[in-house]
């Protein structure tokens, strides 16, 4: 008889559930590269989950999705989201959706490869090891962080100003990247965050969840990340999308100023 090692049989059951949560809206040239990448990726003590989460994209990503999802079943699952778009709305279906099927840790990322998926187990890691952490943020911003050498120099000066004097004065922030959308989230800070309170439905959301984070004492690390400007397609970050995140912005000051530690909800 064939004796199973102890570490080994502990290391199963020990396995905890991670599950990326990815919002589409027209990236049938990226979703399939995307998953067979992120299905590719070493996750040592996870089980590697993909939510696909898709509104309606009329270039027919969620089909896309559909059949990567039939050809790796428990693996890849899809959203589809017939109504109130957005990517924050996309996000918070996609956090509640992955904590109802057991999720124990949730990265948010583009679909893009803006995101590379090699900074996810360094991720994990931290998490592993830093139990004190309770999320990490792939930042633009610290030292080591960069963004495509291929931006113009309007498009570093914005992003810059959202970050570091726009949304860092008027809510106080501590991280640098307040508008950074790769994240690994745990379970736990999550729910004592409580989605429902999260209001915002473009891509301010981004700043809302790091403000209420802060608010309610949650610890993240910043881990450098270099940002590729996506591969195919077009961005979606306009100048209107990014005027309405500024004013916006004002509007979650006033929504959470108050919050503290005290109201988390777990």
């Amino acid at each position: 008889m064939t004796l199973i090692p102890i570490d080994f049989v502990m290391a199963l059951v020990n396995f905890m559930k991670l599950f990326i949560v990815i919002p589409t809206y027209n990236e049938a040239e990226n979703i399939k590269a995307i998953t067979t990448e992120l299905l590719a990726l070493p996750t040592p003590g996870y089980e590697n989950h993909i939510l696909i989460v898709d509104d309606d994209s009329p270039d027919g990503t969620g089909d896309i999705a559909d059949k990567l999802a039939q050809r790796n079943p428990g693996k890849v699952f899809v959203l589809h989201r017939h109504q109130d778009h957005g990517l924050g709305r996309a996000y918070i279906d996609g956090f509640k959706y992955a904590l109802n099927l057991g999720a124990d840790v949730i990265v948010q990322m583009d679909a893009d490869f803006s995101h590379s998926p090699l900074y996810i187990p360094q991720f994990l890691d931290i998490l592993q090891n830093q139990p004190d952490v309770d999320v990490v943020v792939g930042s633009r911003y610290v030292e080591g962080g960069q963004l495509d050498e291929d931006w113009s120099w309007w498009r570093r000066f914005l992003s810059w100003w959202a970050n570091a004097i726009y949304a860092r004065i008027i809510l106080n922030l501590s991280v640098k990247d307040g508008t950074a959308g790769f994240k690994a989230w745990r379970r736990t800070t999550l729910e004592g965050i409580g989605l429902d309170r999260i209001k915002s439905n473009g891509y301010v959301f981004q700043v809302e969840m790091a403000y209420v984070a802060e608010k309610l004492g949650y610890k993240a690390v910043e881990l450098p990340i270099y940002f590729e400007d996506r591969r195919i397609g077009k961005s979606k970050m306009s100048v209107p999308v990014k005027i309405e995140a500024a004013l916006r912005t004002w509007q979650i000051r006033m929504r959470h100023h108050n919050l503290t530690p005290k109201d988390r909800l777990v």
